[in-house]
């Protein structure tokens, strides 16, 4: 069972309800062509370097959407966690370190998008140094949290996380609420996802207005603060850069931060000290299971 704990026990600071947003910095890490967009699949000849469509619609996160959000979450003060490709965090290195100059955690989130699941695991291992590498040195800071692309992991990629020195991983939506998992014998700490609280899905998957988005969060957000009463709650949100970095998805996050911060006892955390935290609460729930 789910930790019953009172929240207070394991939130410092008499915190009842943390949220914990995640923002994608992932506009210009994306292949030249063949990538995931609003635009229908086109089966490019070898004439066509690449899709400029697509690339200009991807080219608004690191021209326009990152830097509108970082604007709202200075007004708000609130710290995020931006899940950076590395080739992405490469090609804008001012923008990345601006991230990190803003008080917001920079974590792994691959050199480019590859499905690593499907890699041996010395390619795969390869595969992540390569992208830590990146936004180390773009940033100045080592990330310690973890992003597959879509969430897709293989059986090595949390062995090699942990190898590597990564304290979590948020590919995973089963809980509501960090926990500790056994990884090759020892602690490693799950901060979960979410699906149904992204906008990806729901904006540019579902054809959701911001008016929906922002019913949906409101609604995820009550429920979840009444449950804060007498358990541990975390509730995860996701902005990815050429989506929710848009004008009126801004205006919609600028009503839910307006709205969750009304309430006592909210904080908005990153993803890195909930993990230590995590580490460090003896009331942490402990999975019997590693999925």
């Amino acid at each position: 069972m789910p930790s019953t704990a009172a929240s207070t026990r394991f939130w410092p600071n008499d915190i009842r309800l943390v949220i914990s947003i995640s923002m994608q910095f992932e506009a210009g890490g994306q292949p030249a062509k063949g990538t995931d967009s609003p635009f229908p699949a086109v089966e490019f000849p070898d004439s066509v370097p690449s899709d400029a469509a697509a690339n200009t619609w991807f080219a608004y996160g690191y021209r326009e959407g990152i830097p509108r959000m970082l604007d709202l979450w200075d007004r708000h003060g609130v710290k995020v966690t931006s899940h950076m490709i590395g080739e992405a965090a490469q090609r804008h290195p001012e923008l990345a370190k601006e991230i990190v100059q803003r008080g917001h955690e920079a974590a792994g989130h691959g050199p480019r998008w590859s499905s690593q699941y499907a890699m041996s695991r010395q390619e795969e291992r390869e595969f992540i140094l390569a992208g830590t590498d990146m936004v180390e040195a773009v940033t100045g800071q080592r990330p310690i949290g973890y992003n597959c692309n879509w969430l897709r992991r293989g059986p090595n990629t949390l062995s090699l996380l942990q190898e590597l020195g990564y304290l979590y991983h948020i590919d995973d939506l089963s809980r509501d609420e960090p926990f500790i998992e056994q990884v090759d014998g020892k602690d490693f700490v799950v901060v979960p996802y979410t699906l149904r609280n992204n906008d990806i899905l729901l904006v540019e998957g579902r054809n959701y207005s911001p008016g929906m988005f922002l019913d949906q969060i409101k609604l995820d957000f009550d429920q979840l603060y009444e449950e804060a009463g007498h358990r541990c709650r975390m509730m995860s949100v996701s902005a990815h850069d050429r989506i929710s970095g848009s004008p009126q998805m801004v205006a919609a996050w600028d009503a839910f931060l307006r709205y969750a911060k009304d309430k006592p006892g909210v904080a908005f955390l990153r993803k890195d000290e909930i993990a230590r935290w995590a580490l460090e609460s003896r009331v942490t729930f402990r999975e019997s299971e590693t999925i």
